[in-house]
């Protein structure tokens, strides 16, 4: 039986440091079992069974450590006029929806880097800090409704969001299944000494493990892009008066929200721990709760606000009566 990835590469594994061995595991795309002769002791045995072709220079560690920061700081400050403008926060969005991570200059590139991810593994491995960054697109593409505009405008550009996010879950699964099935197999298994990566095991080892549940492909990423959806089906077809669908797109966006705090808690708690050289992904994570705090001020703000002119006009009708 053999475990494939989506990545045709494959790998011998090298004997040397820890952190070799440690590599051999994270970035194992074909787990072969085969038969042993002590079936009472070593149930399951496996090695890797792919090839490695290495890591990108240091350089692109930079670059996507510089478009994480990039996209993350966008996507604060411009979250942070819009609490502080208020009824005007229509206008901060117009003005900067290109800029923000859902937008159509920095999805591109974060695709980019979801897609090329797996060889990205120096400084800033994107096993660690990718699911951090998908969040952030999901709640960049949440909060800002940048459906200003009732045409096909804002219907391509919606959609293009849409089909970048369920892209970038793909390419995030590619780069994260492997590395959570290593790390399964390097902390669920005993080294049974024929080979580097040869373990034993009491139960089978399955494509992501069993000890990390987040995945990229998850019912976050179909809520997220569901509610766009109904964005786009309100927006063109100027249904924003029909309180069915209103409400239908109000209950896939709170179930969204609902469902990304989740993911944030599990990858908080049962990550892998990033290697030694890396950034530790409760800092991307961190950032994403606090993007999630700042929309519920945003929203609390706006209930406010609402209230306040409910009370004006209510007093001010009955002066007049």
């Amino acid at each position: 039986m053999n475990l494939q990835f989506m990545n045709p590469d494959v790998f011998q594994p090298e004997r040397g440091s820890e952190g070799s061995i440690h590599l051999t595991f994270f970035k194992c795309l074909t787990w072969q079992v085969e038969q042993t002769l002590n079936p009472s002791s070593c149930l399951y045995h496996y090695f890797c069974d792919s090839k490695y072709p290495g890591n990108y220079p240091v350089y692109v560690d930079i670059l996507v450590f510089l478009l994480a920061t990039a996209s993350f700081l966008v996507t604060l400050i411009v979250m942070t006029m819009e609490v502080l403008s208020g009824s005007n926060s229509n206008e901060v969005c117009r003005s900067r929806r290109y800029l923000l991570p859902s937008g159509p200059i920095l999805l591109p590139a974060i695709l980019l880097t979801l897609g090329k991810g797996y060889r990205i593994h120096t400084i800033l491995p994107v096993s660690s800090i990718g699911p951090a960054i998908l969040l952030l697109l999901q709640v960049s593409s949440l909060t800002f409704d940048t459906g200003i505009d009732r045409d096909a405008r804002y219907a391509f550009f919606e959609a293009s969001t849409v089909s970048g996010i369920l892209h970038a879950s793909l390419y995030l699964d590619s780069v994260i299944m492997p590395y959570y099935t290593g790390f399964d197999a390097l902390v669920g298994s005993e080294f049974s000494g024929g080979c580097p990566s040869c373990i034993c095991r009491e139960e089978p080892l399955v494509v992501g493990g069993r000890l990390v549940s987040y995945r990229g492909w998850s019912p976050t990423t179909f809520l997220v892009a569901g509610a766009l959806c109904c964005r786009i089906v309100c927006r063109v077809n100027a249904m924003s008066g029909k309180s069915k669908t209103m409400a239908v797109k109000s209950w896939l966006e709170w179930l969204s929200w609902v469902m990304i705090m989740r993911d944030c808690v599990v990858l908080a708690v049962n990550s892998p721990p990033a290697a030694a050289s890396s950034i530790s992904p409760a800092v991307g994570i961190g950032g994403v709760v606090l993007l999630v705090c700042l929309h519920v001020v945003k929203k609390t703000a706006a209930l406010i606000r609402t209230g306040d002119h409910f009370i004006h006009t209510t007093t001010i009708s009955l002066t007049s009566v």
